[in-house]
């Protein structure tokens, strides 16, 4: 199997729906022509293994798995590798080379790489090419030297991140990250190392996490065979005091004492200062129970600083999101104790991968935006640059606590509207409380012409004896002034949750398909435009530059051909989505996108943004209506599938 072959696989076992071969085509960026040549011989792979890849009329292709036990061993072997599937790509090839070279305590020449991947010297100096890029991005570079051959050159503590990331960080799935440090110490040094650094944080009560407990045992073991190798960091001064005198810095003395006696090595104080380094970037709260913080208060338990910054990242995504979490403590509590190992991380130009972060833009894309917000406070107020696993790191707190906020939701609340006099709507109202009781509180009842001077951003729904024709931002259910069997089916399905919300972002005058767009700057700028157009933004160019700031802080192309640009602050006077649909995709970081959706939330924050955002999300993660609306010519035909879906 090839890499596209692979990318063809994973798109069919994410499709609820069988998905068509141009729409693949755009995914992978190659022609139909090529993905169908590609089917067929996947299809002759996947009868072998349990599954086939079977045509279904006019919609496409659709995986059918035959024998479980016999596929799932398949997706192991394929998925779990950590490196691409065809020996003979470029992209293992390059990957190879990485490795190889890091590793590498000497020079190495091009005939001994070309030879051990069984190519020819220029497939190499043309994989090269690649390779000095993508090291470049660390800070590190090729030196070549006649006769010699070639070795890596840079900074030793990005060396060092450099072998974390390829060498161990790319191996998390295969037997875990312990289990590919074993290329870099002997398995018999590993568990010492291990075992060292277990009872010493133990005994100075420093509470690591699994993850953080080995990725401080695999940096000790980089250490342990950079220094074997004649390299060592050499750490400011000012870092070192810093550090020294921390009970990092004192659990990291013993650390370095019992591994330098069992393996006689000798650790200078740069060296411990690293390692204090990755302790500081990695340290949990400890010793203090939760009950403990509830009684004397987060603010005399925590580090003022931190506390002060953790309750202005809050207060900041309130203002901005409207998701009332600025009062939630655990929330609160929760996010300090991750700032400070990861202030410190940042501080010292500590490299973290986030391997949820696909997953938490893509499923909790509110979050992820409170995420961002948080992060641009901290760059403001520290000066520093926050990146995007860090984002995607606070985005998970944020997002329990959204969680956390639904397990724990209010009655829901309705507002009676009434044409038949006091007396019929107080009928109704007490009907309606008791039969759904502490279920459902009714705010209140209103004549139908009172109706648009009453406010609704705290009412879930409205119930009317009448059709509204008014648009409101809330569902609406027309009942019998007495309630029939009917009537109450309707309003139990909406304290459920199952009622569709009555949908009102998208705009004729905003909706724009088929377009010739080369660049998502292109795209951005359009949508601004003509949402300024509209007279919904105050200025076209401050709305663009902060959508703009938006994708520089983290690009917002989630998958399945879209991206959702917005601005970093919401910035209209009401919520509405900008679409526009190209005739091929374009790059947004990195992802190919065809269908855009420019988001622009109301900046007074009477729009409930989670409901707005589920239902965005509903749209995002269809490929059958993405591949639908790519198609439509017409507004008429993009409403007529909006209304299909039950979206509109």
């Amino acid at each position: 199997m090839n890499a596209r072959m692979v990318s063809i696989l994973q798109h069919l076992l994410a499709a609820d729906a069988p998905v068509k071969s141009d729409y693949l085509a755009k995914l992978i960026q190659v022609t139909s022509r090529t993905i169908r040549s590609d089917i067929r011989e996947l299809d002759e792979f996947l009868t072998k293994h349990g599954a086939a890849i079977e045509p279904v009329r006019s919609r496409g292709y659709e995986l059918k798995i035959t024998d479980n036990r016999s596929f799932r061993a398949l997706l192991q072997q394929l998925f779990l590798s950590s490196e691409p599937d065809d020996p003979g790509s470029p992209g293992y090839r390059q990957l190879f080379l990485i490795k190889r070279l890091l590793l590498a305590d000497h020079y190495v020449k091009l005939e001994d790489l070309a030879d051990e991947l069984y190519v020819s010297k220029s497939t190499v100096q043309n994989d090269f090419k690649e390779v000095k890029q993508t090291l470049q991005s660390y800070g590190i570079t090729i030196h070549k030297r006649p006769n010699y051959g070639v070795k890596l050159k840079g900074d030793e503590v990005q060396l060092r991140f450099c072998l974390s990331e390829f060498i161990v960080s790319r191996s998390e799935e295969q037997g875990g990250t312990l289990h590919a440090a074993l290329r870099i110490v002997s398995p018999r040094e590993m568990t010492l190392i291990c075992g060292i650094v277990l009872e010493q944080t133990q005994k100075y009560e420093v509470t690591l996490s699994d993850i953080a407990f080995s990725n401080l045992s695999i940096h000790i073991a980089i250490a342990c065979k950079r220094i074997r190798d004649g390299n060592r960091v050499a750490m400011l001064s000012t870092e070192i005091g810093d550090l020294r005198g921390t009970d990092e810095f004192r659990a990291a003395e013993h650390i370095v004492e019992l591994i330098g006696k069992e393996l006689q090595l000798s650790f200078p104080e740069d060296e411990i200062a690293y390692i204090a380094m990755h302790l500081a970037g990695n340290k949990w709260f400890a010793g203090i129970e939760g009950q403990q913080i509830e009684d004397m208060g987060p603010e005399k338990l925590l580090d003022r600083n931190i506390y002060e910054l953790g309750k202005g990242m809050l207060a900041e995504i309130d203002r901005d999101l409207n998701l009332n979490i600025s009062r939630d403590t655990e929330l609160l509590i929760g996010i300090c104790l991750h700032l400070k190992p990861a202030l410190n991380r940042v501080k010292y130009g500590m490299n973290i991968r986030n391997p949820m972060l696909d997953h938490v833009k893509s499923n909790y894309p509110l979050a992820f935006q409170a995420g961002v917000i948080g992060a641009k406070l901290i760059e403001s107020k520290l000066n520093i640059a926050i990146p995007e696993a860090e984002m995607g790191y606070l985005a998970i707190h944020i997002g329990a606590a959204i969680e956390r906020q639904r397990m724990n939701t209010r009655p829901k609340r309705c507002l009676v509207v009434c044409t038949s006099g006091v007396g019929s709507a107080r009928l109704l109202k007490y009907k309606l409380q008791s039969t759904f009781g502490s279920r459902l509180e009714v705010a209140g009842t209103t004549e139908y012409y009172k109706l648009q001077q009453v406010p609704l951003h705290d009412i879930d729904f409205v119930v009317s004896t009448i059709p509204i024709q008014l648009p409101l931002s809330v569902p609406v259910v027309v009942v019998q002034t007495l309630l029939g069997g009917s009537d109450m089916g309707k309003i139990e399905s909406l304290l459920a949750g199952e009622a569709e919300f009555a949908f009102h972002y998208i705009r004729e005058d905003l909706v724009f398909l088929r377009q010739n767009f080369t660049t998502k700057e292109e795209v951005i700028s359009f949508l601004g435009q003509k949402i300024y157009c509209e007279g919904l933004i105050r200025s076209a160019e401050g709305f663009i530059g902060l959508v703009l700031e938006r994708e520089q802080a983290a690009p917002t192309a989630y998958g399945n051909l879209v991206a959702i640009p917005h601005p970093i602050i919401p910035q209209s006077n009401q919520t509405v989505w900008a679409v526009c649909t190209l005739q091929q995709p374009i790059d947004w970081g990195d992802k190919p996108v065809q269908f855009i959706c420019l988001l622009s939330i109301e900046r007074n924050g009477k729009e409930p943004p989670a409901k707005m955002y589920k239902h965005l999300m509903e749209l995002v993660d269809n490929s059958d209506i993405i591949q639908q609306m790519l198609k439509c010519e017409t507004y008429e035909e993009f409403s007529r599938i909006i209304v299909k879906y039950k979206l509109y």
